[in-house]
């Protein structure tokens, strides 16, 4: 049996709102699958534009095996690339960020403009054409401040997100942040398995005691409210201000602003501000939580003081890297109108939790006991959500190249 057919009989097996067939959460087959069917054909999120505030600045990371980099030309644009020199296939940035008025691969000294173009190629003769050998461009998109970037030769239509997205994020003004700290965790569960704890918060009442002062971790899918009347009066009150709320999604993208615990204005362990010069002081700072999601990845949160943004990529078929990174406002004072720890202590608490809780799932799923259970579709109904948009593109995938 093909790899291909391999992946088609695991994605026929499984059954309507239930998790996944073992395989798909176990499998070598699956991990290359997967990169290939799902990281490779879907938008990503590279981060803000603020981490790349100057010409020649740089940053390079990778999506499973495949080395990308994201660059500030001197004209200010921002451009995405292989990260691979087109000599003999060299990485030409370590991953991380930098800072060069050139890119210049370290084995042969092939240079290359900030745009991509190749500036010298040492001893290649005559007849060499440098204008054929420039970097290879992935698609990147640049919206609201932020950056996403996408690998397949035919990206799947990006304006819808874009447009919702750049009228719910606009009023915080993401262009105005900076990085303010960042974090890696190792957690050894299949990015499916990490996404999918990621997309709920079933777990969240007994799983995350701290997350639980500040965050509504009883609603469902997009926070809805119940009639809820403290949520009836919040979404009023972001009405007033102008603020979008109404939860939105699209194939693989979801968007909604909603009210934080009665007392909370921030998601923190008291649910009190954790920067005091703050991204808006709409409603007086009280904005609730803005929330964005892109299948396969990530999530984040927004709220008047500071940026949340997890996201995880596949390392192997049960090895997965979650990244964390917080910003806050550009003229915000570390020591002064924030305390670094303080800012990374609720997430760094919870994901901890959800690494373990992440890593229980894995051994548990590699029991040859384990048969695909059924979602509770009223928590967990972005889980199924999320399932349902990975088989639906791992089916067209292998129909595609059957």
């Amino acid at each position: 049996m093909t790899d291909l057919a391999w992946a088609a009989a695991q994605l026929k097996a499984r059954q309507p709102d239930h998790s996944l067939p073992q395989g798909l959460y176990t499998d070598q087959r699956a991990f290359a699958f997967d990169l290939e069917a799902i990281y490779r054909q879907s938008w990503l999120m590279a981060g803000m534009e603020c981490e790349l505030p100057d010409p020649g600045c740089y940053l390079a990371f990778s999506i499973g095996d495949w080395p990308v980099l994201v660059v500030r030309g001197k004209d200010g644009t921002l451009r995405a690339f292989h990260n691979t020199c087109r000599h003999r296939g060299s990485i030409l940035c370590q991953n991380g960020y930098g800072s060069a008025p050139k890119l210049v691969c370290p084995y042969h000294r092939w240079t290359y403009d900030l745009d991509g173009s190749l500036f010298a190629a040492g001893r290649m003769g005559e007849q060499f054409d440098k204008s054929a050998h420039g970097l290879s461009p992935v698609a990147l998109r640049v919206v609201a401040g932020a950056m996403f970037i996408c690998l397949a030769a035919d990206p799947a239509p990006f304006d819808e997100f874009g447009e919702r997205f750049s009228a719910y994020a606009g009023p915080l003004d993401f262009s105005q942040l900076k990085l303010a700290a960042t974090d890696l965790l190792v957690e050894q569960a299949n990015w499916k398995l990490v996404m999918e704890n990621a997309r709920e918060c079933y777990h969240c009442p007994t799983g995350h005691p701290e997350l639980s002062q500040s965050f509504p971790v009883h609603m469902s899918r997009h926070f809805d409210a119940f009639r809820n009347p403290q949520v009836e009066a919040f979404n009023a009150s972001m009405d007033a201000a102008g603020l979008p709320h109404t939860a939105i999604e699209g194939p693989w993208w979801q968007i909604a602003r909603f009210a934080l615990n009665p007392g909370s204005t921030s998601i923190s362990m008291d649910g009190e501000p954790l920067c005091t010069r703050p991204l808006t002081r709409a409603n007086g700072g009280d904005v609730g939580s803005l929330r964005w999601a892109i299948d396969p990845h990530m999530f984040a949160h927004a709220t008047a003081d500071y940026v949340i943004v997890f996201s995880c990529m596949p390392v192997g078929p049960q090895e997965t890297h979650v990244f964390s990174r917080w910003y806050v406002h550009k003229d915000a004072v570390e020591g002064v109108d924030y305390q670094l720890p303080a800012l990374k202590e609720l997430w760094l608490k919870t994901n901890m939790q959800d690494k373990e809780l992440a890593e229980n799932n894995q051994r548990g799923v590699l029991s040859p006991g384990y048969r695909p259970g059924p979602y509770s579709l009223e928590a967990e109904a972005l889980v199924a959500r999320f399932t349902d948009w990975y088989c639906s593109l791992a089916q067209d995938y292998v129909a595609a190249h059957d």
